[in-house]
């Protein structure tokens, strides 16, 4: 009778968890269709959509802002027309396409005995004329014994040696990629004496310093930085900035226009009658990143500035005409000249600066109001604050003083300073992040049910102690414990509260236009300590988590495999440091590392700001990422070693078929499927799929996410059915709990509300009435592997554990 009782139990079981697995799989289904077709409509849309023509910019050029840009080598609405001269050969050397506006190097390299090995034996200079025509100017052979050093040592001869000294500076610039920090202290220093009036150097001399400036520009960041850190003294840029202030301003009407760097220059004619001049100098956007001759207007006689949708950068300079006699411009496409201590760059946008000048040192009664036209990626990053500021050559860096702020429009940023020198606007953005929706259906489903299954497993195991006769299964209550906790964490805390800040803060979107306050960095992050600590309890309990599956491979390999040897004496103990300890290690000593690094700015290195989980770099991916380094290394380390145990186990144990077993083929097939799905289970195998989400087909990529979703979220409903509904003794309670339920039917009228538990006793007796149906759920007892060792009862061989 009773193991009718106990038969009837497990066709019962069966059927429930059969269900549950059937709605489980269902939403699964579910989810992925309407996923698809999501993402159809997103397609679709997209490729529709008028406001980014397909294909519309040519050769490489990218639509931003309602217009294409364009790269170097190419110009126009669509970047179809040619801006380069072609592959051209003078005697034996060789060039390559040479932008317009450009000097290109030869392919010819100086020889490796010579002190300039490995740099360009020549250079070519790509023009224009003015007649809008390309052509290629004469070629210029530099000396390969002589370098930026050397070249430094013959600043006193710039008087005789201007346009000489000049030139080999160019040509030693011209790869930018070969530029050291110490070539670039020695260049500037050249070409800061060249503009020094006093040198009298050649104004031929000149115009090839501004080149070799605009050459220095394109240089890396980092190189610029290791520069200025290893200048023996700090005037060396500020200088280079104050002798090219004094050459825009001494060089009559005249307009010089490189890439990365423009200067332009205005005398005043004695015969104006005008007590004030007001100039007006503007600098126009055009197809690519590079200033282009054409793309600078000087303008006399105007009162205000007049700003239009091609205009990048416009400075109003109005002075005295009594102590003044000229002004110039000199327009630098970045900031890289201008290495601050107070104001950190992350961002990668350019940073231009604007200087106006005059011919009078003092520049008394000079005001100059400036208008900016922000440049950033408007999907990516939004503006938050600016600050006018200029360069204050006494304390090197940017300063805030006799600068205001003049209100600021949609597109344009608008300042106001009463003197004249270096001028620039620091931004500072707030990075647009894409927080993800809450959890879906499918999710919190399998969640939910983990929850309740691992609470059940664990009550059950310290609840029937006593009744088992055996002290409680320490690995599996750890290992339930642990990915509990990592369960209510993921579902009550993976989502970043700034996502409705960023709802709130949505209608606001202009800059701050209030106080001009100095900014310390271009990008502003909202702190959010608790975020912090939920991605650190998360990091933790889930490297507990398969520590402990690691820990129970272990296990259960010294007492499957290893039968005959004893457990290693304080087994408990030892596998309680680590399975706790370890990962406590991992998580301290990785916090630990990124705050000693990155000081104030550690929580985004650390963790993500769009959810609460560890951070992937931006710059080189994952291999700087914490992610890698102190999460999945260490998990695919567990799971390698977790799959090793499973195939030992698997091919040593389970389905080695033993044949003086009386069992029948049909019944031991079943046992072993249901031992093997145990393993699975609790070794955490189903993991392995994480690693197939990498994949880079979108479609192939959406089934493993779902597939990881439904057999991961679900995982403590798995342990569950496996260790805990499976057992004898959870199968005889719940056998008595029905029993009771069907003795007081006869005595107790049962009220509406439990109608529906007769019908299903009725189902469950109908059930019993087929012998082949009873038969075949006998199958599913908590023998897992035979009769004498068994999985959900190996409790008596790990007595100690």
């Amino acid at each position: 009778m009773a193991s009718c009782r106990a038969c009837d139990l497990r066709v019962l079981t069966a059927v429930v968890c059969g269900l549950l697995t059937t709605i489980v799989l269902g939403l699964g289904i579910w989810m992925t269709v309407l996923k698809i077709q999501r993402g159809n409509i997103v397609y679709e849309l997209s490729t529709s959509s008028p406001s980014i023509p397909v294909g519309f910019c040519r050769n490489g050029g990218t639509w931003e802002n309602g217009r294409c840009i364009c790269p170097e080598l190419w110009k126009g609405r669509r970047c179809t027309i040619a801006n380069f001269c072609e592959k051209s050969t003078y005697e034996n050397l060789t060039f390559d396409k040479i932008p317009v506006g450009k000097y290109g190097s030869s392919q010819q390299r100086c020889d490796k005995d010579t002190l300039n090995a490995g740099n360009p034996i020549a250079t070519r200079l790509c023009n224009i004329t003015i007649y809008g025509e390309i052509e290629l100017q004469n070629v210029t052979i530099g000396n390969c014994n002589v370098t930026l050093e050397t070249l430094e040592k013959q600043i006193v001869n710039i008087s005789t040696q201007s346009l000489s000294i000049s030139t080999e500076a160019q040509i030693l610039t011209s790869d930018v990629n070969r530029v050291t920090p110490e070539g670039i202290i020695s260049a500037t220093r050249v070409v800061g004496q060249i503009f020094n009036s006093s040198r009298n150097a050649l104004p031929e001399a000149k115009v090839i310093a501004v080149t070799t400036v605009s050459q220095l520009l394109d240089a890396r960041e980092q190189v610029f930085q290791e520069a200025a850190a290893t200048a023996s003294d700090n005037d060396t840029f500020t200088t280079l900035i104050k002798q090219m202030e004094i050459y825009s301003t001494s060089s009559g009407n005249m307009s010089v226009v490189k890439p990365n760097v423009a200067v332009e220059s205005m005398a005043f004619s004695s015969e104006s009658t005008m007590e004030s001049l007001n100039v007006r100098f503007s600098v126009k956007k055009g197809t690519s990143d590079y200033l282009l001759p054409g793309s600078t207007v000087v303008e006399r006689d105007v009162d205000k500035l007049n700003p239009d949708r091609e205009t990048e950068l416009q400075i109003l300079l109005s002075t005295s005409k009594s102590n003044t006699t000229a002004c110039g411009f000199v327009v630098y496409q970045n900031n890289k000249l201008f290495q601050s201590k107070s104001f950190k760059a992350k961002s990668n946008f350019s940073q231009k600066v604007i200087s106006s000048s005059t011919d009078k040192n003092n520049s008394q009664g000079a005001s100059v109001d400036i208008v900016f036209k922000p440049k950033y990626d408007l999907k990516e990053f939004q503006l938050h604050s600016y600050a006018c500021v200029y360069w204050n050559l006494l304390t090197k860096d940017w300063d805030t003083d006799g600068c205001h702020k003049n209100g600021s429009t949609d597109e344009f940023l608008y300042c106001h300073c009463n003197h004249t020198t270096n001028f620039a606007v620091l931004m500072s953005f707030k990075k647009n992040y894409k927080y993800p929706e809450s959890l879906n259906v499918l999710s919190s489903v399998g969640c939910a049910l983990s929850i309740t299954g691992l609470a059940l497993t664990i009550i059950f195991q310290i609840v029937t102690r006593n009744v088992r006769k055996t002290s409680v299964t320490w690995v599996l209550v750890s290992l339930c414990t642990s990915m509990l906790i990592f369960n209510l964490l993921f579902v009550f805390g993976i989502e970043n509260s700034n996502k409705n800040l960023k709802k709130s803060d949505s209608s606001t979107n202009k800059p701050d236009s209030g106080r001009n306050e100095m900014l310390m960095q271009d990008t502003v992050d909202i702190q959010n300590p608790t975020c912090t600590v939920v991605a650190a309890l998360l990091h933790y309990f889930l490297l507990v988590t398969f520590t402990w599956t690691g820990l129970s491979a272990a296990q259960l390999y010294f007492l499957l495999i290893r039968t005959m040897k004893p457990l290693p004496q304080h087994f408990i103990l030892f596998i309680s440091l680590i399975g706790w300890g370890v990962p406590a290690v991992v998580v301290v000593v990785t916090v630990g590392i990124i705050f000693s690094q990155n000081d104030s700015q550690w929580e985004l290195v650390y963790r993500q700001e769009e959810i609460c989980w560890l951070a992937v770099s931006e710059k080189n991916g994952h291999i700087t990422s914490p992610l890698l380094w102190s999460f999945m290394i260490p998990i695919t380390i567990i799971l390698i070693n977790n799959i090793v145990i499973f195939i030992i186990i698997i091919v040593k144990v389970i389905w080695n078929t033993n044949q003086n077993l009386t069992s029948t083929k049909k019944v031991s097939f079943l046992k072993k499927i249901l031992s093997t799905l145990s393993i699975t289970v609790v070794f955490g195998v189903t993991w392995i799929l994480a690693y197939f989400m990498l994949i880079g087909n979108d479609d192939i990529r959406l089934i493993f996410n779902y597939m990881f979703c439904l057999f991961n979220t679900t995982q403590g409903l798995q342990i569950f059915i496996l260790y805990t509904v499976k057992t004898k003794i959870f199968q005889r309670e719940a056998s008595k709990v029905l029993k009771s339920l069907s003795q007081s039917k006869g005595r107790v009228r049962l009220p509406p509300s439990v109608a529906c538990l007769r019908l299903r006793v009725r189902m469950y007796n109908m059930l019993r009435s087929f012998p082949a149906l009873s038969e075949r759920f006998r199958l599913l007892e908590p023998s897992v592997i035979v009769e004498e060792t068994t999985f959900s009862e190996s409790d008596q061989a790990d007595s100690s554990v």
